[in-house]
């Protein structure tokens, strides 16, 4: 069974940084792969968005709202993601999620169980 555990979570001032982690793991075996990762968010009332995405070649997108501030990144060595946000936003307040394709052994999509950011005015 493949895990994915998010942190780096919190409560921070508008105009302050945050980093979040997401590393997978198998609880019964060798994860073979990491392919696509990335970071989604979603508010109180809103549907769920990409924030940000990197594939196996480290080649990243942004949505617009945070281009400029946010940064993806992963360590493949370390099966792990990050996401270092800046000049934060209250608009940026929501619980964001991380995902990824494993194959272990199979190939198949996985969900964090999401990590709460809050931003204040």
């Amino acid at each position: 069974q493949v895990q994915l555990v998010e942190s780096g979570g919190g409560l921070v001032q508008a105009g302050g940084s945050l980093r979040l982690s997401c590393a997978a793991s198998g609880s019964s075996g060798r994860i073979i792969s990491v392919n696509a990762m990335g970071w989604y968010r979603q508010a109180p009332g809103k549907q769920r968005e990409l924030v940000a995405s990197i594939n196996s070649l480290s080649s990243t997108k942004y949505v617009d709202s945070v281009k400029g501030r946010f940064t993806i990144s992963r360590d493949s060595a370390k099966n792990t993601m990050y996401l270092q946000m800046n000049s934060l936003k209250p608009e940026d307040t929501a619980v964001y999620y991380c995902n990824a394709e494993i194959v272990f052994p199979t190939w198949g999509n996985y969900w964090g169980q999401g990590t709460q950011v809050t931003v204040s005015s």
